[in-house]
């Protein structure tokens, strides 16, 4: 591993992640200011959509609130991964964030007190088929992260219910989460994994259909229904209350029936860098 070589990729990861709008929520930006018919939120999305311009442009951060950054390293088989490589890319991060002059918005639960940069989260997985290592960075506002909700459902629970559950979260999320969404929805595995795999879920490309058919049909309906509830860009209404719902799922146990459920605001910020 060529430690100057992972530094520097870092350093972009952060720098990227904060400054530059992902394109294909980019896209579904534009398409929902193309379809709005509301005065009121046409207006809100061209406020959007100038922010990530001038944020990009002028390599400023496009929130305010930098995030708690959460860092998903994926290894294949080639790559030594040890706790040294770790540790490297969480300083990084750390520093990264100082050298960007990002906001520190991280501190001890109980005691609270002055913010600091520590404290990035790191989530590990080998995979075979990634050559190389992959890692990405997905800053992680707290405005919208303050609204997940997990559910252990009856295994006995009709997929109606599930639905309605995660039409409700977006509902109790309101304006308070910046919205036009991407909604991330986890099911199955244990509890800790639903909510896993719902901020996953953010990390998949959004304006492409699930390749799963039985999912992509149940992103859509759930998609039409959150638009339905006329809470809009900002809470101004309109139809673009969320601007795509992406859901990954796990095998779980038969008594048991997990749902996670992770909002992102319209800034959904993540980048990725392949590393070999």
């Amino acid at each position: 591993m060529n430690y100057k070589t992972l530094m520097q990729e870092i350093d972009g990861l952060v720098a990227e992640a904060n400054f530059a709008l992902r394109n294909d929520v980019r896209v579904l930006l534009d398409k929902a200011y193309r379809l709005e018919k509301n005065k009121r939120a046409k207006k809100a999305l061209s406020w959007i959509i100038e922010n990530a311009e001038l944020a990009a442009g002028q390599h400023l951060a496009i929130c305010q609130d930098t995030g708690l950054p959460v860092i998903f390293i994926e290894a294949g088989k080639t790559i030594r991964l040890d706790a040294g490589v770790v540790e490297c890319i969480k300083d990084r991060v750390e520093k990264s964030y100082q050298k960007y002059s990002l906001r520190p918005s991280l501190v001890d639960p109980l005691r609270r007190g002055r913010a600091s940069f520590s404290g990035a989260l790191c989530n590990i997985e080998f995979k075979p088929d990634v050559k190389g290592l992959r890692i990405t960075v997905l800053p992680k506002g707290f405005g919208c992260e303050n609204k997940s909700q997990l559910k252990m459902f009856n295994p006995t629970a009709q997929i109606g219910e599930i639905e309605s559950f995660i039409v409700d979260c977006v509902r109790n999320a309101g304006p308070e989460a910046c919205p036009p969404f991407v909604v991330g929805v986890g099911i199955g595995g244990t509890a800790d994994h639903a909510l896993l795999l719902a901020k996953k879920a953010l990390l998949n490309r959004v304006d492409t259909p699930n390749r799963d058919r039985e999912l992509r049909y149940l992103e859509q309906r759930l998609l039409k229904k959150i638009n339905s509830l006329g809470i809009g860009p900002m809470g101004l209404g309109g139809s673009a209350t969320a601007l795509a719902v992406k859901i990954k799922k796990l095998p779980t146990h038969i008594a048991g029936f997990p749902v996670g459920v992770n909002i992102s605001c319209h800034a959904l910020r993540s980048a990725t860098a392949i590393i070999k």
